[in-house]
């Protein structure tokens, strides 16, 4: 089983990036009804990957890996961790705005959004990418028994 809850959370982590990725490579496009729909489908599925990579990562501290005391004793873990949930609260502030867009997509009109927003929000997912950068960072030296 713990085999099986370590390849879940790779391939929900790699469907968060992926998500971010896709998210910032359409914001980088000209905003298109057609986009906007791919951007509200990338953050949905940023949104999934997010809820489950919290479950599935505190069901391994809990139940599947090592012990509690190992895991609150690590600076790595600390540090991994409370990026995860930066990451997780920064990526409101895109989401907030993706949501606001699914009326007048619904309706057939491509969102208006000012320039400016459209700079924060791709700003935004670019600080999101460096933190799992961070993360994988802190995976490593908790591999290796670093920074315990």
């Amino acid at each position: 089983m713990t085999t099986l809850m370590i390849f879940f959370h790779h391939l929900v982590a790699f469907t968060l990036a992926g998500a971010l990725v896709v998210e910032l490579t359409l914001l980088h496009q000209p905003l298109t009804l057609g986009n906007a729909r791919r951007i509200i489908a990338a953050d949905a599925v940023l949104s999934i990957s997010i809820a489950l990579l919290l479950v599935i990562g505190l069901l391994r501290v809990f139940y599947f890996e090592k012990t509690l005391d190992y895991y609150f004793s690590s600076y790595a873990f600390i540090t991994k961790f409370s990026v995860f949930v930066a990451i997780a609260v920064l990526s409101s502030m895109p989401t907030a705005t993706f949501l606001s867009w699914r009326k007048a997509v619904r309706a057939g009109n491509v969102p208006q959004v000012e320039e400016k927003r459209l700079r924060t929000i791709q700003a935004t997912i670019h600080g999101e990418l460096f933190g799992i950068v961070v993360i994988l960072f802190c995976a490593a030296m908790m591999a290796k028994g670093g920074i315990v």
